[in-house]
């Protein structure tokens, strides 16, 4: 993991633990990678409750309750698939606030609607969710990597704007 998502972890990992909150994630294309950041700080246990790895629709359904008629019409490869996976893993996980990705990260597998390097990145709760569309390809490896760290830090975005100002005004003295 680069020094970028480290802090981010770390900032993020302040901010659950101060709140009492506990996350959750369900990832397809990063497959695993934005938990991993997320538990890279130690003490995560006690605000990590788990992750999803949907790699295939099936499970997006099955575990996380995304609509099987929305995958048919737009595919797994949309900002509704990646809303419904937030919602999924808040509810499956009994989480406070969720973060997910789905995308198509390459070599293969785009299409003329989503080829590969779009990725749609997913941060909220079950009642307000926000969302991030990647769409820049440079391969692979590279493609994952981003998307993790933009996933840390739409997240750390998320949890900073939600924050009561007496806890800002606290965390600054």
């Amino acid at each position: 993991m680069d020094l970028e998502s480290k802090i981010l972890s770390r900032e993020i990992s302040q901010i659950l633990y101060k709140r009492g909150t506990f996350i959750g994630t369900a990832e397809s294309c990063t497959g695993g990678k934005i938990a991993d950041a997320i538990v890279t700080t130690p003490g995560a246990s006690t605000y990590f409750k788990g992750g999803i790895v949907s790699y295939v629709d099936e499970i997006k359904e099955r575990l996380l309750g995304v609509d099987s008629q929305l995958l048919e019409e737009k595919t797994a490869v949309c900002e509704e698939v990646a809303v419904q996976m937030v919602k999924g893993a808040c509810r499956a996980l009994h989480a406070d606030v969720a973060v997910s990705s789905t995308g198509i990260a390459g070599p293969e597998g785009g299409s003329k609607e989503n080829p590969v390097g779009t990725i749609w990145i997913a941060c909220g709760t079950e009642d307000e969710v926000v969302t991030l569309k990647l769409t820049k390809d440079e391969g692979r490896n590279k493609n994952i990597c981003m998307a993790t760290y933009h996933a840390l830090h739409l997240l750390l975005t998320f949890l900073k704007e939600r924050l009561p100002n007496t806890e800002l005004a606290e965390e600054n003295t």
